[in-house]
């Protein structure tokens, strides 16, 4: 039997308990006065940037930021269709990456009590140094896959040796490359149960995948 090509695919993939929380809240305020508006949101927001402050001293909190700062007036109107009068409006958005969930649950709890602070998103990851090992070893587990699978073809076919010929990420071997990310991480729902004055917040597993393809000569 002359030389075959055989072409296969490698999946491996890696679940790893989150360790970074991306959180997002916005204080927002609004009233008849526009300088008292603004003047009782930067107080809240104060307050909030404080707790913050504390947590990045005590090691819970690796970076923080209050960056957009938003002023803004109209005039609404009533279900009759006559303007009311002026309301002033005032948000400042704040950011935080939290290294603890006890000590992010303890926060949310905090803030959570005022009806000026909106928790607008708790987004779930893993550092920069975990998240690239762990790409690392999941892409050559596929590797190694797509060898055993090509080997077995081979061993199928009574050819005795197997070559690698191409090993590319998914669809770049196709005419036609693939949509989805062949190398991607998706998260899985946290457990967030109110207790008290804070929140129960459980890290989620977060499943990193490669999915490789591979052309092997086999003889």
């Amino acid at each position: 039997m002359s030389d075959v090509v055989i072409t296969v695919r490698g999946e491996s993939s890696a679940r790893v308990r989150a360790e970074e929380a991306a959180v997002r809240v916005t204080v927002s305020v609004d009233g008849p006065s526009r300088g008292p508006v603004v003047e009782q949101a930067q107080e809240r927001a104060s307050s909030v940037q404080d707790g913050l402050v504390a947590h990045l001293r005590s090691g819970e909190v690796s970076e923080w930021s209050s960056a957009r700062v938003s002023v803004w007036s109209d005039r609404p109107w009533n279900a009759d269709g006559a303007q009311l009068p002026l309301i002033h409006h005032a948000s400042v958005e704040l950011s935080a990456t939290f290294t603890d969930a006890g000590a992010l649950s303890w926060w949310l709890g905090d803030v959570a009590e005022s009806d000026d602070v909106q928790v607008t998103a708790v987004d779930w990851r893993l550092s920069p140094e975990t998240r690239a090992r762990t790409e690392r070893e999941v892409a050559a587990e596929a590797v190694h896959v797509a060898v055993e699978r090509a080997t077995a073809y081979a061993d199928a076919l009574g050819l005795a040796s197997v070559a690698a010929v191409e090993i590319a990420d998914a669809g770049l071997l196709a005419t036609r490359p693939e949509s989805p990310s062949p190398l991607g991480a998706r998260l899985m729902a946290a457990s967030v149960s109110p207790g008290g004055s804070s929140f129960s917040l459980q890290p989620p597993e977060i499943v990193v995948t490669s999915v490789v393809e591979g052309r092997f000569r086999a003889e």
